[in-house]
Parts: structure tokens; sequence; C-alpha cells
């Protein structure tokens, strides 16, 4: 007994969070080699259930065995090195209590795939493997397994195979190239390698060198000229030396492959693995930093003084002002003081035009990270963030606020009021602008928010006191603003004098800019061909078998398509309620502009940026890169086309519909219409010209619209503090909205109404509904919404609490055991 006793208390655990939806850390027991090596923030794997293993990170590690169940042993331990660093655990177990999700939903989001692998990973043979040693027996079941059927899961194979705890057998044949592993359609990362060739250290010798020349002369004359060239490009022969790849090799030769494999067998070549990294090597002269005009000198002297006593500070200048050169000023004075800076942009395809701009400027010491790179690219750019070779600056979306830094001194949020800077599904559900402002203060740094057109929250704080504050109201070069000329398209339609979404007024501008060699911008904030297909006959309209929407044509695709689930289906001859063959499209989509446009100029030459057109990061970048140089004319697009690109020759911007914007039932829709309207118009004008900017609506005298004809900011914004704070909305309360997901639509009803009667006893009069969403049916999931609305100044770690309670409540009652609850903190 004593001896047991004695033995637990040199045996070492760790408490470890697992990829999963799980609030509680597992404890697991590690071997003594494991106890040695293992850290806090390293990986490693571990069983979980009956027959699942996962890869886990290790939280903490400790000589405390747990109590009340039989601990499970670690099955491996991935990592030499931690590969989180305590700030990044302090974010997420901030962004697991603020936003009301598990530590396990932010693992899977904050890491790149190719760092995870688990039993439901799926397991592809790579048929151009060829075996450099003999594999282990249990590396040779599993190969074989994969040869009788090329993709499994690892479950799978442990069946097949009978043998256990594959997950480590996996890695080792991903290391040698043998497998591919796949989880999302992703393949998890490996190092890349590439094939290089060297002499053997017989061929080395001089002496010998000569007898295969001599020998080679008179019997293979290719490979001779081979070797040749090989001394050549590698110098080993006049003492300076380099590594030569097979490839280069080959193509600088001539020489095929089966030449080179006689050298290799003579005993002349060898050939090695060298892992080369994917991040791309920038290697180009570096330019001085543009000098600052008076006003952005101005505003970078006010952002600097108002850092001496303000950790935030919201930087407001109009569109082309020139914001992104005071961001470069205050990147430089950063990565001077030896600092890293992280900035984030909203959108990928703004990366494109930041990036070239950077890059002329700091060269190699900048990183770019988004969900456009390949997952193996993400996984180099993490692992290069946590050596001494770190990148000084990281630009990227929302995602690279997960990254690690070791020495994080400025962050820039540009375009901050953006809503896609906001997760929406899966969780966490959180704003990557509050998650950097916290990020940031836990290494104190300094956060600079940026935009023309701030978000209401932000400009509230700045103006309070909480936030500095400072204004760019100049344009570069004193560029005027657009004009922007109002088109009553009620009264035209009326009149029937629209040529489609299109205005007289508009159409004529276009012509014009053409005709003068400059470019367009049409803006529609809606992709798709129609949002929707109408039987004229009986109004019969197809809908989603899974959501409760209207399906979207696609005519590129030829096929009705949700935006909720992705379901589709063909585009049916006839109705098959009626029978009848007058089928219409109802409203205009991106795409049937982009058609309409083309027919109307067809001369023009046209391009379109939406989600269907920007699927890959080469599409992104040849769309931009092409309307840059001016080999577009036109460039029809939805909200990705406001979000900063800075255009030199656009003259004319047409907003085709402002209706859309300001009728959407959210009690932000005025603050958007103002934010989108605004930015889409400035990218009209640049480079000594005054652009011209069209609005069409059907609602001329709406306040919102005179607004944005006049640039009133100020008065918007007091606008809608003055109804916020009447109704209790944001930034005077905050906002929690509890969604309940069923399958069975009375059940839901019933967990609503009760779920909605325990917040009532809790909250009060601060909760509203249950009621059913705008869509109350995604993915065959039925929904139903509840609003919590609390004071600003009341304790929200303690409504967390009382939320959390009356969910446990919910749940521990038989009848809602199957329930879905999930929340949204701060919802946009």
């Amino acid at each position: 007994m004593v001896c047991t006793i004695f033995a637990n208390s040199m045996l070492k655990f760790v408490d470890v969070i697992l990829p999963l939806p799980l609030y509680a850390a597992f404890t697991y027991s590690l071997t003594p080699e494991q106890a040695m090596e293992v850290q806090v923030g390293c990986r490693v794997v571990v069983p979980f259930g009956k027959k699942k293993q996962y890869t886990a990170l290790v939280k903490r590690v400790h000589d405390q065995p747990p109590e009340g169940y039989e601990v499970k042993e670690v099955l491996m331990v991935l990592d030499a090195r931690p590969l989180l660093l305590p700030a990044q655990f302090r974010l997420w177990e901030w962004l697991a209590d603020y936003y009301l999700c598990t530590p396990g939903d932010v693992f899977k989001a904050a890491l790149p795939s190719g760092l995870k692998l688990e039993s439901e990973t799926v397991v592809e043979l790579n048929p151009d493997f060829e075996a450099k040693e003999q594999l282990s027996s249990r590396e040779a079941a599993v190969f074989a397994a994969l040869e009788r059927q090329s993709e499994q899961s690892v479950t799978a194979l442990e069946k097949e195979t009978g043998l256990k705890n594959l997950l480590a057998v996996v890695k080792q044949l991903l290391d040698k190239d043998a497998i591919f592993v796949k989880e999302e359609l992703r393949r998890t990362y490996k190092p890349k390698t590439e094939t290089r060739v060297r002499l053997t250290p017989d061929a080395s010798n001089e002496h010998r060198l000569h007898i295969f020349f001599d020998e080679l002369q008179r019997r293979a004359p290719k490979q001779l000229d081979l070797l040749m060239h090989y001394l050549q490009l590698s110098g080993c022969l006049n003492g300076t030396a380099r590594e030569v790849t097979k490839s280069e090799l080959l193509q600088r030769s001539g020489a095929s492959a089966a030449v080179f494999n006689g050298l290799v067998e003579r005993g002349v070549f060898c050939v090695y693995q060298q892992e080369v990294g994917r991040l791309q090597k920038v290697s180009r002269t570096l330019q001085p930093l543009n000098p600052l005009n008076e006003h952005q000198q101005r505003a970078y002297d006010e952002i600097f003084a108002s850092f001496q006593n303000k950790q935030v500070c919201l930087l407001q200048g109009v569109t082309a002002s020139g914001k992104t050169e005071i961001y470069i000023h205050l990147i430089q004075q950063a990565i001077d003081s030896g600092k890293q800076v992280l900035y984030l942009l909203p959108e990928i395809a703004l990366t494109t035009q930041i990036t070239e701009r950077l890059q002329r400027v700091f060269g190699s010491r900048l990183g770019i990270y988004h969900s456009k790179f390949p997952d193996a690219e993400r996984v180099e750019i993490w692992q290069k963030q946590l050596s001494d070779n770190d990148y000084d600056i990281i630009l990227g979306v929302r995602s690279s606020v997960f990254l690690p830094f070791q020495r994080l001194g400025l962050v820039i949020v540009d375009e901050e009021h953006e809503n896609t800077y906001k997760q929406q599904d899966p969780a966490p559900r959180y704003h990557a602008r509050n998650a950097a402002i916290v990020l940031a203060s836990m290494y104190g740094a300094k956060t600079l928010l940026g935009t023309a057109t701030p978000s209401v929250e932000s400009y509230f704080n700045a103006t309070t006191g909480k936030y500095g504050l400072v204004e760019l109201k100049e344009r570069y070069k004193e560029i005027r603003l657009p004009e922007i000329i109002p088109v009553d398209i009620k009264e035209l339609q009326r009149t029937k004098r629209m040529n489609g979404p299109f205005s007289p007024l508009l159409l004529q501008y276009v012509r014009e800019a053409l005709e003068q060699k400059e470019q367009v911008i049409l803006f529609q904030n809606r992709r798709g061909f129609a949002p929707m297909l109408e039987c004229h006959t009986c109004g019969w309209v197809p809908k989603c078998v899974n959501c409760d929407v209207s399906l979207t044509y696609h005519k590129g695709l030829g096929q009705l398509t949700c935006h909720y689930c992705g379901y589709t289906t063909s585009l049916p001859r006839t109705c098959p309620a009626c029978e009848g063959s007058d089928l219409r499209h109802q409203g205009f989509g991106t795409e049937r502009i982009e058609d309409d446009i083309k027919q109307l100029f067809p001369e023009a030459r046209v391009a379109r940026m939406d989600l269907d057109t920007t699927r890959t990061r080469a599409a992104y970048e040849r769309i931009i890169s092409d309307f840059e140089q001016a080999k577009t004319d036109i460039l029809i697009g939805t909200q990705m086309v406001s979000k900063g690109l800075d255009f030199d020759h656009v003259s004319v911007v047409g907003i085709l519909n402002a209706d859309t914007m300001l009728n959407f039932p959210d009690f932000r829709a005025y603050e958007r219409a103002f934010q989108l309207m605004a930015q889409v118009a400035g990218r009209a004008g640049r480079k000594q010209k005054q652009g011209r900017v069209v609005l069409q609506t059907k609602s001329i005298g709406h306040p919102i619209i005179k607004q944005v004809i006049a640039n009133n900011f100020e008065e918007m914004v007091n606008s809608q503090l003055a109804e916020r704070q009447l109704f209790r909305y944001p930034p005077y309360y905050r906002l929690v909205y509890v969604y309940l997901k069923h399958r069975n639509e009375t059940l839901l009803e019933l967990m609503a109404q009760t779920m909605a009667a325990k917040l009532h006893a809790v909250f009060g009069n601060r909760v509203l509904g249950s009621d059913k969403p705008s869509v109350a049916r995604i993915q065959t999931l039925f929904i139903r919404k509840l609003i919590v609305k609390i004071e600003s100044n009341a304790s929200f770690s303690q409504a967390r609490a009382l939320l959390q309670q009356v969910q446990k409540e919910m749940v521990a009652d038989d009848r809602f055991k199957s329930l879905l609850v999930y929340y949204d903190v701060d919802p946009l």
C-alpha cells in the first residue's frame, strides 16, 4: 500500500484542452519519459471516449491524481517546445469566458488544421511514395490497408488492421510522405521538401572523379554531360560550392531522369531531401518612407501623444486622406523600438493591395496570414512566430489575433467598423477588433482603430474619453470628396424610364467615363443572378428543403442555390405547382448586373467581385490587379468593393439600390447603410479629379440619404445614439442573443417558452422573446431567439454566470437534453 502511494506521488499528470465543445479540462497521466519532455502549451495525443483519439493542448502539468475515475495515459507528445505562449492562453480564456463558449471552441478556431489530428481525420495514400527504408510492421499494415482502399478515417483503419492507437503511426507515415492527411478537405501539414543532389564521398575524391570521367566518356556520354553540368552549377571544383536541386540540374542540362538515375547507380551522385519553407521569399530593393504631408504629420503626432495616456486611439480620416501612410510611419517607429506589429484588415481582398505597399518598405519583415493561404503555409507562419527569426509585422484578417507574438507593441485595426471582423458561425463568435484590444492590453501594447466611418460604439468610446480621438478631415493632395447625385428611381420606374436596374443618368455617366478611358464601379449588395425565381401564373417560389429561405438563381452554374446551407437544385423548366412555364427572375444580383452591363456596353471589359468569383487567393489578386492596371473598365461587386481599396482611375461609382440596406430589420441598419454608401462613394475621385457617385433610391427624402450626400457623419451618429439610448441598445446596453435549435418545432417552442420564463425570472424586463428570427430554420434545425439587454455599467460576468446557470437548469430537464443552445455576445 505504501509503495502504491509513493508510486502515485511520483507520477506526473497533465490537464488538457480538447478540440471539442467542452467546458472542462481533462486529466491524463504521463510516462516518466513523457514527463521529462512535456511543457505547458505542447500538443499531446490522447484517447477520449471508447475509441477516439484527439490532439489536445497541455494547459497544466502537475502531480495531483484525479479522484473518482481511472486516469488514461497520454499516447504521444507531439512538440519539443510549446506551441502556445502564455499570453495566448490568457486570450483563449478571455474569449471563452466573454463570448460564452468553451475553450475547445476557441482551440478549433485558433489553430490551423495542420496542427490538429484526430481519429476522424481521413487518411489518403500517396500514389507517388517510394520507400527509402523498410516500414515497421505497424506502418506496413496501415499502408497495405490504404492500398486496398486509398482513403479511410483513422478509426476505420484501426478496425481493418486490428491495431490500436494509430495516430502515432499516422504521424510517422506522414513524416515519410507515405500518406496525406485530409481534414475538412485540406491536407494536414507536413514540411515541404525538395530533392537535392551532391557527389558521393567516393566521387568527391579528385583521383576517383577522373576515373569516373574516363569511364563515362567511353560508355555514357550523356551521363558525363550531366556530371559536367552539375560541377558547373555546384562550383565544387573552384571552392564556391552551393547546393543543387535535382529539378534545377535536369532543367539546365536537358537530361532525362533515366540518365540521372544512372549516375546514382554508378555511385557518382547521391540524393537527399532538404526541408524548404513554403513562405514567400521577398527579395527587393526597399524604398524609404514617403514623407507625411502637414495634415498627416499632425495626425501622427496626435496619435503618438494620445498613446501616452490611452491604450486605444481612434483615427477618423476621410476616404483618400492617406491613413495607410500614417500606419506605415507608426509601424516603422514600433519595429525601430524592437516591437512587433499586428495589422488587421476586414477582408482578404484588401491584403493584396496593402501587401504590395508594405513590402516596398519592410520587405521580408512582413508576414501575411489568412484563410485563402494553404494550410501548410499557415502552419509555417505559426511556427516562424515561435522562432528566434519571427516576423516584425503580421498582416492578416481576424484569425491573425490567434497567432503567437513574442514582443507585440502595436495593433492596427483598419476599417474598424466592418462587420466582417465579427465571427458568426461556428463558435467562438468573437469580434476581432475587441479581441485585438484585449490582446494588446495583455502585452502592454497600443491599439489604433482607423476608418472614415467609425462604428457608433467606437465613436462613443472616443468622444466619452475611453479612447483617444484623432481626426483627419483633408484628403491627400487636396483631392475633393466625390459629388453624390441622388436619383429617384421610384418616379423613373413609374414612368418606365429605367433600363433594368440602371437609371438614364447612371448610364450616361458610365458612357462618358468609358469614352474618357476612366473606370467605373457598380455596387449591388446581393450576389447571384436573381435573388428569387417566381411563377408568374400562381406565385410559386422555389424554397430550400433545409432552410426557410427562397433559393437564389446562379446563371453561371445553371442552378438554384441556398446561401445558408449550400443546397442546390437544377432550374425547373415548368412550375411544379401549376405546371405553367412562365417562370420569371425577380430582383437583380451581381451576376445579372454583369450580364446587363455587357449587353449595354459590349466594348467594355467587365469584371465581377463577389463571393462566387473570389473563392481562391489567386482569384482575388487577379481581379484587383487587372482593375489597378486598367485591364478592366467596369467592376461590379458586393460590399467587398467598399472596403478601403484604392484605385486611381475610378471616376464614376453607381449605388444601384440604397433601399435594400435601409430597409433591413436591424437596429444597426441605418448605421451600416451610411457606412457602406460612404465607403463605396469614397472609391470615386482620386488623383486630381472629383468623382461622381450616382445614388439610386426610392427613398429620396430619407435622413440617411441626406446625411450621406452631405457626408455628415456626426449628425448620423447623434441621431442613432439618441434612438439607442431611448430603446436600450448599444453602446448604452450590452446585447446577448440566445439561440435555441432543435429538429422538432413543437418541442422547440416549449423549450423556448420555458427558457424565456426562467430568464424573465432572473433578468426581468431586460429579456425580449422568444421569437422566430427572420430565417427560422437552417440546415433542418428550427430556431428560436431571445434577446437579453444588460446595462453597460452592470456586471457582465455576473450576467454571463446567470445565463449559464439557466442553461444548466434547462439541460437537466430530461425533455430538453437534446436542446442546442448557443450565445451571440455583442451581435452584429
